[in-house]
């Protein structure tokens, strides 16, 4: 599988080959259900090392996104086929309702301030979250690969929140996107 995505260019960085490779043959086996099992969440959750002459960042990430993709796909039908369609929705509204608490809070609110330092700008943050607000009460346009390519603004610790939970509520929330796409 060595060598199916393009390397950067000159002296600039990108991912491990190696890592890469190695990680893209145990998610083929897996989905083939020839090696140890994988989901959606371990491929949400790989890093690669950077590397001078390594794989350009943004293709290894868009195949990153397809094969979560087919894993949600894999883990629907899965479940579908053994509990039926609607167990299946009750299951994606249950995990949707988890993320409600933290939408309702008011803006500025939502997360902890970085314990020193800068982080993501709360305003920012909160206009993502007016985004899921809308998508799940009023039905507007929302898809996982709009918050999986979403960047924040750093800001200073009076006008900013920790990146670490936000981050993980955010995974949280594509989990929920994908799980209805």
């Amino acid at each position: 599988m060595e060598g199916i995505f393009p390397t950067v260019k000159g002296w600039a960085n990108g991912y491990d080959r190696d890592e890469v490779d190695d990680f893209f043959t145990r998610a083929r086996a897996a989905y083939e259900g020839d090696g140890e099992p994988m989901g959606a969440e371990d491929v949400r959750g790989v890093a690669f090392d950077l590397l001078r002459g390594g794989y350009e960042p943004a293709a290894v990430d868009a195949a990153l996104d397809r094969l979560e993709g087919a894993f949600v796909q894999r883990e629907r039908a899965d479940f579908i086929s053994a509990h039926g369609q609607e167990a299946w929705m009750e299951q994606v509204a249950e995990r949707a309702t988890t993320l409600y608490p933290r939408l309702v809070r008011p803006a500025g609110e939502r997360f902890a301030p970085p314990e020193r330092g800068r982080g993501y700008a709360a305003d920012a943050v909160d206009e993502v979250m007016e985004e899921l607000v809308a998508y799940f009460d009023e039905g507007h346009t929302l898809s996982a690969a709009d918050l999986r390519h979403i960047t924040f603004p750093r800001a200073a610790r009076s006008r900013a929140y920790a990146e670490g939970p936000v981050d993980a509520f955010l995974d949280r929330a594509v989990d929920v996107l994908l799980a209805v796409e």
